[in-house]
């Protein structure tokens, strides 16, 4: 008897009052949620969408992160007595933009850009998308930014004497430098960035959380489809950080020689 034969005939067992064993009950559930109507494909499509989210958020986070940081660390380290006012100003808007989006909790930032400021837009999964980089940016601009001030001061310096301009000696001097120090905690943010997907489905976004949404929906069961997302997201995560933890070995083999 095959998979869907043996389920069917628990199907008619539970339709007739019979109770059902542990492993019977198990594998009835667990057909229904993974396998019935080929719903795992479902769920590879949520992961599809998922890693897309990521990916998309992250570059955005990134870009953000990068300038941001750049424009704050550029204003602490003006030279006494000279002022840039249009740096000034940057610095203020910069500093707004970390205090509201640190300041206030993700699932309220989904729900007014995907309510409020996107209303009338139906691609929620692109909205998510975008206000999941816009929130990793306040994060990753304070990672970097961490990063370049803790650098001796001596190499900017260094930099300047060679003729290079500010964003130039960043760009070859500075950041590769802080690039090593910073990468575990961009890691943690990847990671953190990652799961937090799974809150884009307050808003519609067709994530992996949504996919099992979907599944619960139709089998009203909710345990074996909520578990395998977990476990899904657990896989990623573990992948990811066995990935990130390459890299930093291989920048640490560098550095020796």
């Amino acid at each position: 008897m095959d998979l869907s034969s043996t389920y069917q005939a628990l199907g008619e067992l539970m339709k007739s009052g019979e109770q059902l064993t542990f492993f019977q009950s198990f594998f009835f559930k667990f057909y229904q949620a993974f396998l019935e109507s080929s719903r795992w494909t479902q769920y590879l499509k949520g992961v599809g969408t998922t890693l897309l989210v990521t990916a998309m958020a992250l570059v955005i986070g990134i870009c953000l992160g990068v300038v941001v940081s750049l424009i704050r660390t550029a204003h602490d380290q003006q030279r006494p007595g000279r002022h840039n006012p249009v740096l000034a100003v940057l610095n203020i808007i910069c500093k707004i933009y970390i205090t509201v989006i640190r300041g206030t909790p993700m699932m309220v930032q989904l729900l007014i850009m995907g309510l409020v400021i996107f209303a009338n837009s139906r691609n929620f999964t692109m909205v998510g998308a975008l206000t999941l980089g816009i929130n990793s940016g306040a994060y990753v601009s304070e990672i970097i930014r961490g990063g370049l001030m803790s650098l001796d001061p001596g190499q900017a310096e260094a930099g300047r004497s060679l003729g290079l301009n500010y964003f130039q000696t960043m760009r070859f001097i500075v950041v590769p430098q802080a690039f090593k120090a910073i990468l575990p905690a961009l890691g943690n943010e990847f990671i953190i960035l990652l799961k937090d997907t799974s809150l884009i489905t307050v808003i519609g976004g067709k994530e992996l959380l949504y996919a099992a949404r979907g599944v619960m929906n139709r089998t009203y069961e909710q345990m074996f489809p909520l578990l395998g997302t977990a476990a899904i997201y657990l896989v990623l995560v573990i992948i990811f950080s066995w990935l990130l933890g390459k890299l930093e070995r291989r920048l640490r083999q560098s550095d020796r020689r």
